[in-house]
């Protein structure tokens, strides 16, 4: 992950499992991410649920630019298990959000 930082990440996880009283801070949140950042929270949440494998992360992402026809919130809120696909991909990419998830707590 080059632009997505893991603390952007945790936050959207946390976000996400909130349910409906952040839905609309969520919903900012993934809006106010550049386009590389969402791209790359996109192919995260796919590794997560087993769309992509992790070594194909590159793919992942320009799959995410390529198919952006909605706008990624949108798409992402709609995903059912967002906060879990996305833990679960930053896991198989290696990443240690640890130190995040404190900082958040």
């Amino acid at each position: 992950m080059n632009e997505l930082a893991p603390a952007t990440a945790v936050q959207v996880i946390f976000l996400a499992r909130e349910g409906v009283m952040a839905e609309a801070e969520l919903r900012d949140f993934i809006a106010n991410l550049n386009d590389d950042e969402k791209a790359e929270l996109t192919a995260v949440a796919w590794i997560g649920r087993g769309a992509f494998e992790p070594e194909d992360f590159d793919e992942a992402v320009a799959t995410a630019r390529a198919e952006a026809t909605t706008p990624t919130e949108d798409y992402l809120m709609g995903m059912p298990h967002l906060a879990e696909n996305i833990e679960a991909g930053l896991d198989a990419l290696g990443v240690d959000v640890t130190g995040e998830e404190e900082d958040l707590l």
